[in-house]
């Protein structure tokens, strides 16, 4: 059974050498940030420490990105990028109601959004033209 962390990368791996789609890390937490008044042995010590939050924002999805989309005959052939994200979980993994929140919303705006476990489930997610044209919400048991 592979880690969130392999699929992740897996799915980078796979969906990274499409020249359509381009996918990145959205790494999400939180640390510090001031002035470094000491360091010793990995140790920092700071001054005027201020908590810092980083990642897109709460639920985000783990690999955001986009799709280059050529668009119908009436918008004359343009191409246009379509937001991308994809929650990728483990195999026995769920997403949490703030990821799913996060996945309804993308796929309500018209994006391409999924919670995939595997390489073929990103690559499908990807390709779906019915999350483009019908947005789907997904529904997950309180």
């Amino acid at each position: 059974m592979n880690s969130e962390k392999k699929t992740q990368a897996e799915v980078l791996a796979a969906l990274g050498s499409r020249p359509d789609v381009r996918l990145f890390r959205n790494t999400a937490g939180h640390g510090f940030t001031g002035e470094v008044v000491q360091y010793k042995d990995g140790v920092a010590v700071l001054a005027n420490a201020r908590r810092v939050t980083f990642g897109l924002c709460q639920g985000a999805s783990d690999l955001i990105g986009l799709k280059r989309v050529k668009v119908t005959p009436e918008m004359v052939g343009t191409e246009v990028a379509v937001f991308v994200a994809l929650e990728v979980k483990s195999e026995k993994g769920r997403p949490s109601k703030e990821q799913a929140a996060f996945i309804n919303m993308v796929q309500g705006f018209g994006g391409i959004g999924a919670v995939v476990k595997s390489v073929g489930e990103a690559a499908a997610a990807v390709e779906s033209p019915s999350i483009i044209d019908k947005p789907n919400a997904v529904k997950w048991p309180e």
